[in-house]
């Protein structure tokens, strides 16, 4: 939830701007962002790019910019033509976290009153996959934002941290609970008792990453990997993530059961009869989204 700028060093000029591909689109006529930079892309304009754009702040997550990302991922989610999602930052940092400035006076009756960071929770709530690309520092409600993802890709020198200790309060927006399944407990607790950073190649031996890639190839690599899911059926793909999701909040006899449901559903589409189809005619199957 918070960041330790305090401790990090002085970075100075501006976070990499995402590479165009020859295929690329404008996000929405008109959009005019402050803390984000969106826009389509892929050879078929099938993913949303999110790049998190405020790199004097080493992309501290302040109200605004998760305000801008709610309304990139809301556009994103209506769009037909896009079938997944990525969400980065920059070199330097993915997001260090928080903004402090803005938590710094804040009290108890605000926080209870106004339910202080509940509006991040609209990633959580995407039926698209989001890829989370990381380069850089993943600390605190970075952490936390990557976390909410469904997949996160790691460039070689990613770090990632749940520092909030050090700042005297403890993460607010899911790192206890999201890190302890994603780690396990011990490696969760350590990392939240004092706020120790992990590397990317220790975050993906813990099962926190899937796969590590170079600095200057990661957003490339997590635009392929969402190219592939957009390929599939949307309404199937929906529905897995779903049922995947479901394992972290069921015990493993009613996860089955929704599992159970949710694949006899998949019988009641159009998509679902054209990928079996396809398969027996030994041609690559042409998905309708129905």
């Amino acid at each position: 939830m918070a960041a330790l700028r305090v401790l990090l060093p002085r970075l100075r000029g501006p976070l990499r701007a995402p590479v165009r591909c020859p295929a690329w689109r404008p996000f929405a006529s008109g959009a005019n962002f402050e803390y984000i930079i969106a826009e389509k892309r892929g050879k078929n304009n099938t993913v949303g790019l999110i790049q998190l754009n405020r790199p004097k702040a080493l992309n501290a997550l302040c109200d605004g910019l998760i305000e801008e990302l709610n309304q990139a991922l809301k556009t994103f989610e209506e769009d037909t033509a896009v079938g997944a999602i990525v969400l980065t930052g920059g070199d330097k940092a993915f997001a260090a976290g928080a903004d402090i400035k803005e938590m710094q006076n804040l009290s108890f009756q605000d926080c209870y009153s106004n339910k202080f960071l509940k509006h991040w929770d609209r990633l959580t709530q995407i039926k698209k996959p989001v890829i989370a690309a990381v380069n850089g520092y993943a600390f605190g409600g970075g952490c936390e934002l990557a976390m909410m993802c469904d997949i996160i890709y790691a460039g070689e020198k990613a770090q990632f941290a749940q520092p909030e200790i050090l700042l005297g309060t403890i993460p607010g927006a899911g790192g206890t609970q999201r890190l302890t399944r994603a780690v396990g407990k011990s490696l969760a607790m350590e990392m939240v008792l004092t706020g120790d950073r992990i590397s990317a190649q220790d975050a993906k031996q813990a099962g926190l990453v899937s796969k590590i890639f170079p600095v200057e190839t990661l957003v490339e690599e997590a635009i392929q990997c969402a190219e592939k899911i957009a390929s599939n059926s949307k309404i199937i793909v929906a529905m897995a993530k779903e049922s995947v999701n479901a394992a972290f909040e069921m015990t493993l006899t009613e996860g089955s059961k929704l599992e159970k449901k949710l694949f006899y559903s998949t019988f009641a589409t159009d998509d679902r009869k054209e990928g079996m189809t396809a398969f027996v005619e030994k041609r690559k199957a042409n998905f309708k989204d129905q």
